[in-house]
């Protein structure tokens, strides 16, 4: 169980904060300089250098949304050029990608971040820059939105890269992409010229999502646990029905892959901060604004209570709750995550997405007037974020190009790196986890500096 410094502030964490983009300001410069796009892009490290997989090419928006990020933090032009110019020469083909549920991820850390400095007068006013972001954003959210499978005549999904019939947790993340989109007015058009509502597609999607990717305790099956996820849903495309959970990236079907779940923590919070903003007569008829707050709170009340409970009391995971080596090393609850133990890797990554989601959602509590909830969320959030940004998990070594250590790709392929002596993965980044620990600390040294809080829609 998680055990929370109820003492922290935004403030208190500054000096952290602080640390974490001195640290990537030369880790960014060195991938920079030493990366060739034809190399694909890089998404993990092996002994301290990032190296490519294709599988999916789902990091790149990272890789140039991090230098976005650290000219936000720091105010060196040198990153805005560098993200700026990167993301022109080489994002577009992930616009019009349509083999994929990544489109946030991509988009909106690269387009998304440079509007948003141009929004907030960060970045110089140009006209013609804003409308080539906020085009490129339009049809980013259109495109993702075409990657649809209908169930019902209320339920619907952006399927995975594995096909129509699969359903991913981690896209919940990527409905930014939606809803920047409709945010920009903007629709997708169908068959004979059908104008289709990304708001509804991004509402569908996520009650489609809660309804059988997250568990609630009601005994849905002998394994059912509140706040429990699932990494995948299969479903009959014949006649829409749900056939069982799957997990392309967990232990199995019946435990909870961790970065699965902090997708879903960090997701929903953050989309409830969107749909807030929203008027209701912008909401379709049969999915209302109440009912839309209703779904997501509930969603992310039930992942967050089961992270503060069912996390080691740094509330850093391992890289699934079921994960069979856990059993060798008893009540592995009780004490701080062990990136070095010999059973199973931990996955700062997930820990990184996972703060955000609880210092998002622990705001929204408190802006809706349910303080004592509110402020129990926002300081786990706190507690976890001065955890991974200090040894052993934030990467002092000038040499190493990683910044957020020990965290884990894809256990059952075996991708991840196992140094000499180790049996388990230990030691290195990824690109979704450098990124998303500098989105999250740019998220707390704003507030500590009393500037407008980062968020993804305009």
């Amino acid at each position: 169980m998680l055990q929370i410094d109820s003492s922290l502030t935004a403030k208190k964490l500054l000096p952290q904060t602080d640390k974490v983009f001195q640290l990537a300001a030369g880790k960014i410069n060195a991938l920079h300089k030493r990366w060739k796009p034809n190399a694909g892009s890089p998404v993990f490290t092996e002994a301290g250098k990032y190296t490519a997989r294709g599988w999916t090419e789902w990091t790149q928006g990272f890789q140039f949304g991090s230098a976005i990020l650290q000219f936000d933090a720091t105010g060196e032009k040198q990153f805005l050029t560098m993200g700026r110019d990167a993301t022109v020469k080489q994002m577009a083909p992930h616009i019009s990608h349509i083999g994929v549920h990544d489109h946030g991820f991509n988009n909106v850390s690269t387009y998304g971040n440079l509007l948003r400095l141009l929004n907030e007068g960060l970045s110089p006013e140009n006209d013609w820059e804003k409308n080539f972001y906020e085009l490129a954003l339009k049809l980013s959210g259109a495109v993702q939105a075409a990657r649809w499978t209908q169930i019902t005549p209320e339920l619907g999904y952006i399927y995975s890269f594995n096909g129509p019939h699969s359903l991913f947790s981690d896209t919940i993340r990527s409905l930014r992409a939606l809803a920047v989109s409709h945010q920009l007015g903007h629709r997708l058009m169908g068959e004979r010229d059908a104008k289709i509502n990304l708001l509804e597609r991004l509402l569908q999607h996520s009650e489609t999502t809660a309804r059988y990717n997250v568990y609630f305790g009601k005994g849905r099956d002998i394994y059912d646990k509140s706040g429990r996820v699932v990494h995948e849903s299969i479903f009959n495309l014949n006649d829409g029905s749900y056939r069982c959970p799957s997990s392309q990236q967990g232990y199995s079907p019946f435990t909870t892959w961790t970065r699965g779940q902090a997708w879903l923590l960090c997701g929903y919070p953050e989309q409830l901060e969107f749909l807030t903003t929203l008027h209701e007569k912008e909401f379709p008829a049969n999915y209302p604004k109440a009912k839309a707050i209703k779904c997501f709170e509930e969603v992310a009340l039930a992942v967050a209570d089961f992270w503060l409970r069912d996390t080691p009391t740094d509330g850093i995971p391992y890289w699934d709750d079921g994960a069979p080596g856990l059993a060798k090393m008893g009540d592995y609850l009780s004490r701080p995550a062990d990136p070095f133990n010999e059973h199973e890797p931990v996955d700062s990554s997930a820990a990184a997405i996972a703060a955000q989601g609880l210092i998002r959602l622990g705001h929204y509590l408190i802006r809706s007037k349910r303080g004592d909830a509110g402020k129990k969320y926002l300081q786990a959030g706190l507690t976890l974020a001065k955890n991974l940004f200090a040894d052993p998990y934030l990467s002092t070594d000038a040499t190493h190009e990683g910044l957020l250590l020990h965290s884990v790709y894809h256990r059952p392929n075996g991708w991840d790196y196992i140094p000499k002596g180790r049996k388990v993965p230990c030691g290195e980044s990824s690109m979704w986890g450098d990124y998303h620990a500098m989105e999250l600390a740019l998220l707390i040294a704003r507030e500590a500096k009393g500037k407008p809080v980062y968020k993804f829609f305009l």
